[in-house]
C-alpha cells in the first residue's frame, strides 16, 4: 500500500479511541526462520474481525524470536511445540465470561493464521489503556 493511499493516523482515531486494540505477537521461530510475506496483515485482519474492530483500528506488531533465544527449563522443545506469546492492549479489559470467550476465540484464530497448535498460543492482557495511553497527544479516556 503506497503512502498516497494511507489515511493520516489522526483521521483514523478521531472519535474512536475506545476501539484501539494493539496486539503484540511474539513468534518463536525455527533457527533463521522466515515468515510468509503479509503475515502481520493476516493477523491484523483476523484479530480485528474477531474483536469486531473497524478497519484501521486493530494494530498488530509482529516480533520474531529465534528458537536459539528461547528456552524452557529442563524441557527441550520440538519444532511443533514452539510457542506464540500474545499481549493484548485494549481501552478496557474484558472480565469474566466475556474475557474467557475472547481468549478462546483469539487463541483459535491466531493459531490458525500462524499454523500452530492452539495449545502453543499464550495470551496476556495488558492493564487497561484508559487514562494511561495517548495517541497523537490525545489521552485515551
Amino acid at each position: 500500500m503506497g503512502s498516497a493511499s494511507r489515511r493520516p493516523l489522526g483521521r483514523r482515531l478521531t472519535g474512536t479511541l475506545g476501539v484501539m486494540p494493539i496486539v503484540d505477537v511474539e513468534l518463536v521461530t525455527r533457527p533463521n526462520g522466515a515468515v510468509p510475506a503479509g503475515l502481520a496483515q493476516s493477523l491484523a485482519d483476523a484479530v480485528g474481525g474477531t474483536l469486531n474492530s473497524p478497519a484501521g483500528q486493530t494494530w498488530v506488531r509482529l516480533h520474531l524470536l529465534s528458537r536459539e533465544h528461547y528456552a524452557e527449563n529442563g524441557s527441550p522443545l520440538e519444532i511443533s511445540e514452539l510457542p506464540v506469546f500474545v499481549t493484548v492492549l485494549k481501552r478496557s479489559t474484558p472480565v469474566g465470561s466475556e474475557l474467557e470467550a475472547e481468549v478462546s476465540t483469539l487463541t483459535q484464530v491466531i493459531a490458525k493464521v500462524l499454523g500452530r497448535a492452539a495449545s502453543c498460543v499464550h495470551i496476556e492482557y495488558a492493564p487497561a489503556a484508559s487514562g494511561r495511553l495517548s495517541f497523537g497527544g490525545k489521552l485515551v479516556e
